[in-house]
């Protein structure tokens, strides 16, 4: 079982597509193990984009994270890290697979709707970041279909 982390990005929340992007993750057979919704200041979204700081983008991504409240997962499952990539796509909107998060709901390259963790490493430090062992839940997920 492998862990990662998504978040929904400001300009996603911001439109409403917090649910939509769960259920994209959900209908893949991951598990949310950990949500919550917070607003990271400019020099928290500095800490987290830490590996982006040489990048030109950088000052204008962590502006752009800092800019409203963003809806934090932790996603559990087989090959969970490629199957979030897969279902978020490309960072370009423009250049994302149709019927990617990216493509159908992202609006440029820094307003793409989602990030998440590229690799083992970066997942253990994105999770970490945000939540605390107490935070996350183990449990069964349980494939039925139809009403309560």
């Amino acid at each position: 079982m492998e862990r990662t982390l998504a978040i929904v990005k400001p300009d996603a929340v911001a439109r409403g597509k917090i649910g939509e992007i769960m259920r994209r993750f959900e209908e893949a057979g991951l598990r949310i193990s950990a949500l919550k919704m917070v607003r990271l200041n400019k020099r928290q979204a500095e800490e987290f984009y830490h590996v982006h700081r040489a990048r030109p983008f950088f000052d204008s991504l962590t502006t752009f994270m800092a800019s409203g409240p963003v809806a934090v997962l932790v996603l559990e499952g087989e090959a969970a890290i490629s199957t979030v990539r897969t279902i978020m796509g490309a960072t370009d909107p423009a250049r994302a697979s149709p019927g990617t998060i990216r493509r159908d709901l992202g609006t440029s390259i820094e307003q793409n709707a989602v990030h998440g963790s590229d690799s083992r490493e970066s997942a253990g430090f994105e999770v970490s970041y945000f939540f605390r062992g107490a935070e996350t839940f183990d449990y069964d997920r349980v494939d039925r279909r139809g009403g309560g």
